[in-house]
């Protein structure tokens, strides 16, 4: 990232008093801006999005000093008045990333390391803690992990397309579909580890994600089809499911 871009001087002037609150707590090990903001893609609705980093015995401190500071702010509360959800969305956190076996459940993890430390902008820094994660997570997490998370995302991806015909048939169209925005989920998961590639969200950006990020915008062009349902109550579903099947044959394998 080359530096933060702040919407509104409101966003701005909420970033820098909260930056300088965390910077008089000793157990603050840095302060980043992340998400929309750190992107460039913020507008005066956006929120201001931050994580603060401290050791795991300084968190439970640092958030509850945290709330009291932001409920007498005049920055925070002047950020409201930039936009209809212009509010601070700060987390204290301790940089320990969670690897989980994935199963149906959509995991996080990619998602959570790309936002906290590909894409974020630090507006504080203190010893070498930052720098550490940065080591140890970018560009990517090891080969072993990656081959593992990989094959289990595709899996998963084609698990939920196997069931689409299924509750077809049974007239349950609502459920076909959200089977088909979950596979569609897993399958931007797998596609960003098979590219070694952190993804921002898997249902916002998916054109930066796609086209800027992993340079493909062959496969963007096929993306929103997925999705142009004509009829619900019908076996349109179907044949979408089997158009994500083939994108999946074609760039996860």
């Amino acid at each position: 990232m080359t530096g933060a871009e702040y919407p509104t001087p409101q966003h701005e002037r909420a970033a820098q008093a909260v930056t300088r609150f965390f910077g008089q707590q000793p157990e603050t090990e840095a302060v980043l801006l992340t998400n929309s903001c750190a992107r460039g893609k913020a507008t005066a609705d956006s929120c201001l999005d931050m994580l603060v980093l401290a050791p795991t015995e300084g968190v439970a401190g640092l958030d509850a000093a945290w709330r009291r500071f932001a409920a007498g702010s005049e920055a925070i509360a002047e950020l409201a008045a930039a936009g209809r959800w212009a509010e601070v969305h700060l987390d204290v956190v301790n940089g320990v990333f969670e690897v989980r076996p994935i199963d149906h459940e959509l995991d996080w993890l990619e998602v959570e390391v790309g936002n906290a430390l590909a894409y974020s902008v630090p507006l504080l820094e203190r010893g070498g803690r930052l720098a550490d994660l940065r080591a140890d997570w970018l560009p990517f997490y090891g080969e072993e992990l990656r081959a593992e998370r990989l094959a289990a995302a595709h899996a998963t991806c084609l698990s939920y397309l196997d069931r689409i015909p299924w509750f077809l048939d049974r007239e349950l169209w609502f459920q076909a579909l959200a089977r088909l925005h979950g596979a569609f989920h897993w399958f931007l998961l797998a596609l960003h580890v098979r590219h070694r590639t952190y993804p921002i969200a898997y249902d916002k950006w998916i054109r930066e994600q796609v086209v800027d990020n992993l340079g493909l915008p062959g496969l963007y062009e096929r993306l929103p089809h997925l999705f142009e349902i004509a009829r619900l109550e019908s076996r349109e579903l179907e044949q979408k499911g089997a158009d994500l099947r083939a994108l999946a044959d074609t760039y996860l394998g």
